[in-house]
């Protein structure tokens, strides 16, 4: 029975992911920012195999930390960057812990000889920071797909820009590391719908769907959603999981990044 780590285990995506390996068999780890706040990851023990999941506190921005936590993983998976639309540091609540956490990511993973596979759970910000409106001349009903040019610009959602230059460091590590004795897999989805598997509240993902099928807009930037009828590339949260997971078990997949989508 292999063991993987799940950074992030126990948000909107990375708790259908907990379900997949517990389902599969796996013997799983999360890692939570506050193992307190048990309301947070209680729902995981309601999944099969959950005899099988250890929950474990983790800021990935400590680095000691992270090289314990997949100190014994074969398989890790990195989900654990913040998703926010409403900051008031972008660079303390966004940059730091998603571009820092990254680097440290790859650094743990790098001088851990017994992890075989290692997934990055990214963003289509990754490769449009302008989502969900087109990538530079491109229209709304134009295909995007990973032959495309990467897109950024300096006028994106922070949260787009902090997920873009993550994305640039995997990219970089890469170039700099041919050889390394592991694979390295990302994953970008884009806007990610479904349901959640818990009670949760405070979930910005469960948020911004509530939003939409309410017509409802706390900002202007929902309000030009609205305005311009923008269309959304959304891909199911279930979908998500089950690409993560082939991800994480298919060998061969070294260096790709997967845009996953479904429809508009």
């Amino acid at each position: 029975m292999k063991t993987v780590g799940i950074i992030g285990g126990s948000g909107f995506i990375g708790s259908h992911v907990t379900k997949k390996f517990l389902t599969e068999g796996y013997t799983v780890k999360v890692s939570v920012t506050d193992i307190r706040k048990n309301e947070k990851y209680q729902h995981l023990f309601q999944q099969k195999n959950s005899d099988n999941l250890t929950v474990n506190q983790l800021l990935v921005e400590d680095l000691k930390k992270l090289k314990e936590f997949i100190s014994d993983c074969d398989i890790v998976i990195h989900g654990g960057t913040p998703f926010q639309l409403n900051v008031e540091d972008a660079q303390k609540e966004l940059f730091d812990p998603t571009i820092k956490g990254t680097e440290n990511f790859l650094e743990a993973v790098s001088e851990n000889p017994g992890i075989e596979k290692a997934v990055l759970i990214a963003s289509v910000a990754g490769w449009n920071t302008n989502f969900p409106l087109p990538a530079a001349t491109k229209t709304a009903t134009d295909t995007f797909d990973e032959t495309d040019m990467r897109f950024t610009s300096t006028e994106s959602h922070p949260y787009a820009q902090a997920k873009f230059i993550a994305n640039q460091t995997v990219l970089e590590f890469l170039n700099d590391n041919p050889a390394v004795a592991f694979e390295i897999t990302t994953v970008s989805p884009v806007m990610v719908m479904g349901t959640s598997l818990s009670d949760r509240e405070d979930a910005t993902s469960t948020g911004v769907q509530f939003l939409i099928k309410n017509n409802i807009a706390p900002d202007d930037f929902f309000q030009s959603l609205y305005d311009s009828d923008v269309h959304f590339a959304i891909v199911d949260v279930r979908d998500v999981a089950e690409a993560i997971f082939k991800a994480a078990t298919t060998k061969g997949l070294h260096g790709k990044d997967y845009l996953l989508s479904s429809e508009s």
